[in-house]
């Protein structure tokens, strides 16, 4: 392999110079080396090619028939060479044909609006898809989406490169005038009381939720679940129910929370990370630059957050990376 190309960019370079100069001295001069570099870069392609390029006979020096075939080839080689760079550097900046996302359905409100007007001004076009993470997923390593955001990190797969966005606790949304659980044995009194409305387990909040439970060893009933965090906080705010789900879960269903209340999870913490997903090095900074828009977005619903579920529960939403 090492003799396929039997001489570099450089080398042509320098092959032109003497061509030009006349001589090597001077070819050395303009390319600021010394003559013996300047005659060993000749010497070695020529060798390479097993033909000599130069009769070096003649003075000034003379191209050979091979040599002046050369010289036709490499003045346009290296044209379009130096072009290279200057492309890159446009490529760099210019907008995608087509970019499309997936948005975990609990960041719609929050996020869809100010992202795709982001994206809009990398792409010529936008689709931008609000759902499961799951199903998200599995678009985009079937190349049916290019970046994700979502409650998995897909820690399994290989090839994606992941941006963190941030941490938010899960909290337990009840009727306010029923007694604060301050145990996790407590949760079984709760829902004696008022059933527990789960996220589905399609979802990975539900997932989470239920992994959750099983560890605390708790079997609740199961009478009702949905798949959105409307259909959760809605069930919840219609009275009689309770639920464990996350700060911007409550965003999202944009309900008033009047009669309810907003505690922490008895018994260990429960925490849901979000994070950015693209497959690896296919993007450059885009995936980067997404996930910084994303993180000053969401740093600035913190306020929202404090008023839904108060500061000390405000403090444990963490932006990341």
């Amino acid at each position: 392999m090492a003799d396929t190309f039997p001489f570099d960019l450089r080398a042509l370079e320098i092959f032109l110079a003497v061509c030009d100069a006349g001589t090597m001295a001077q070819a050395a001069r303009r390319l600021g080396l010394t003559q013996p570099a300047i005659s060993q870069a000749v010497a070695e392609m020529e060798r390479r090619m097993g033909i000599a390029l130069f009769d070096r006979s003649a003075r000034p020096l003379a191209l050979t028939a091979a040599g002046g075939a050369l010289r036709q080839r490499a003045s346009a080689l290296l044209s379009e060479a130096r072009q290279i760079a200057p492309l890159l550097r446009e490529a760099e900046h210019a907008r995608l044909p087509l970019l499309r996302a997936g948005l975990v359905d609990s960041l719609s409100r929050v996020l869809m609006a100010p992202l795709a007007q982001a994206l809009g001004e990398k792409a010529e076009q936008v689709s931008l898809l609000s759902g499961l993470t799951a199903s998200h997923a599995g678009a985009l390593l079937t190349r049916q989406l290019d970046l994700l955001v979502g409650a998995d990190e897909l820690e399994e797969i290989e090839g994606l490169e992941r941006w963190p966005l941030l941490a938010e606790p899960y909290v337990l949304l009840m009727p306010a005038h029923l007694p604060r659980p301050q145990r996790a044995a407590d949760l079984e009194e709760l829902a004696r009381q008022v059933p527990l409305v789960r996220f589905s387990a399609r979802s990975k909040t539900g997932i989470e939720v239920e992994r959750h439970l099983r560890r605390l060893r708790l079997d609740l009933p199961r009478p009702l679940e949905f798949d959105t965090p409307f259909g959760v906080t809605a069930s919840v705010a219609a009275g009689g129910r309770f639920a464990i789900t996350t700060p911007l879960c409550l965003i999202e269903a944009g309900l008033a929370l009047d009669g309810l209340a907003c505690w922490p999870l008895p018994g260990p913490g429960l925490t849901r990370h979000l994070t950015l997903i693209a497959r690896r090095q296919e993007l450059g900074r885009l995936p980067r630059d997404v996930a910084d828009f994303c993180r000053a977005r969401l740093a600035v619903e913190i306020p929202t957050i404090q008023a839904l579920v108060g500061e000390k529960l405000a403090a444990e939403f963490r932006v990341e990376g």
